[in-house]
């Protein structure tokens, strides 16, 4: 392994040490090695570094570069540098460009123009299904949807770009090897296969409070334009909008009923200047090199949005379903959970008005 590369992952990776400081620190050592070893006291010289950062890279060494990127190859990942060409272009103008970027999956996506879709976790059925049409005519136009990996309309936008046979890439807010929230099991697997999954954390590194906003930038950063969907004051999606326009990119914004929670954000967007949404084409008008799809999809019925107090099996089974019916032996099967709790959990999605039984004891989602 190139001792240099594991080098830069290691400075990458050390807290503290931003990519002004990682430029600062170059531009006395030269190359990542002589970062790495420099002595505390030729740190503490150089502009802009504290105490605490000097600490942390004088404790830091190659070694724990080298265990990231031999983690990342055995997860069937890549380790992705600036200095690689596969870097997105993207984001090496924005605010905090990551110096590293771990990938797994189709790596060529990160080359093609894209748009970043974000909206609530908590979504109405108006919101998955705007969610649905807009990701599906993207990415069958050839443009690649970026979202977070995140439940409610972020994993809608990417089964759609899926289904429609197109291009996706999931940021996410943790490392390679950890799939959050665990519900979202089936989707990971599916990008990673099909899609490309994207994070600057390394491999398994649990989230935090603090990697989600910080997540945030890169999906903007990715795309040219950011659709927020559904978004309630406060929300992490409008937090993704303040980021595109920070970064100079467009925001666009779906409009909703002005009596929605769910919509209030998103309206105040449109109302401070955001372009209102109101057909795929209005999207497509940014990409003159996309092809629109012939012929519009045929999508499946708006799924309830579910309940916020759902216990972890619940909520793990109501996602197993999604909107096919399946009997009980398949989702024993597909779960892992004994027959009592899965029929346990089913009894209390029924009850919780999220799943219904059919004829010959098969179960499906609302």
């Amino acid at each position: 392994m190139d001792q240099e590369r594991a080098a830069w992952v290691a400075l990458a990776l050390t807290p503290g040490i931003g990519p002004a400081r990682l430029h600062a620190l170059l531009s006395v050592c030269h190359t990542p090695l002589g970062a790495i070893s420099a002595p505390f006291e030729l740190l503490r010289t150089i502009p802009g570094m504290t105490i605490a950062a000097a600490t942390a890279l004088a404790a830091a060494d190659a070694e724990s570069g080298r265990i990231a990127i031999e983690h990342t190859e055995r997860l069937g990942g890549r380790v992705v540098t600036p200095s690689d060409p596969e870097y997105p272009d993207l984001l090496r103008p924005i605010a905090e460009p990551p110096p590293v970027v771990f990938v797994l999956g189709r790596v060529e996506l990160l080359r093609r123009p894209a748009v970043a879709i974000v909206g609530s976790r908590n979504h109405t059925p108006y919101g998955g299904e705007v969610t649905r049409l807009v990701g599906w005519h993207a990415a069958a136009a050839g443009v690649v949807v970026v979202s977070g990996m995140a439940r409610g309309l972020d994993a809608v936008a990417h089964a759609a770009a899926l289904d429609a046979g197109g291009g996706t890439i999931g940021v996410l807010g943790n490392g390679l090897g950890v799939v959050y929230p665990a519900a979202n099991r089936r989707l990971y697997d599916r990008v990673a296969g099909e899609g490309l999954l994207l994070t600057e954390f390394p491999p398994g590194e649990r989230p935090n409070a603090g990697s989600f906003p910080r997540r945030n930038r890169i999906i903007s950063g990715l795309a040219r334009v950011t659709v927020v969907v559904e978004a309630a004051v406060g929300s992490g999606a409008l937090i993704t909008a303040d980021s595109a326009l920070d970064q100079g990119r467009e925001v666009m914004a779906v409009p909703g009923p002005i009596t929605s929670p769910q919509s209030a954000g998103v309206n105040r967007l449109i109302r401070d200047g955001a372009q209102p949404l109101l057909e795929p084409a209005d999207l497509l008008a940014h990409f003159p090199d996309a092809v629109p799809p012939a012929a519009p999809p045929v999508l499946p019925a708006c799924l309830r949005p579910l309940p916020e107090d759902l216990g972890q099996t619940e909520y793990a089974l109501a996602h197993l379903l999604g909107a096919d019916s399946m009997s009980l032996d398949q989702l024993v099967g597909r779960s892992g959970l004994q027959p009592a709790q899965v029929l346990a959990a089913l009894s209390s999605l029924e009850i919780a008005g999220v799943v219904e039984q059919e004829p010959g004891g098969w179960f499906r989602r609302c």
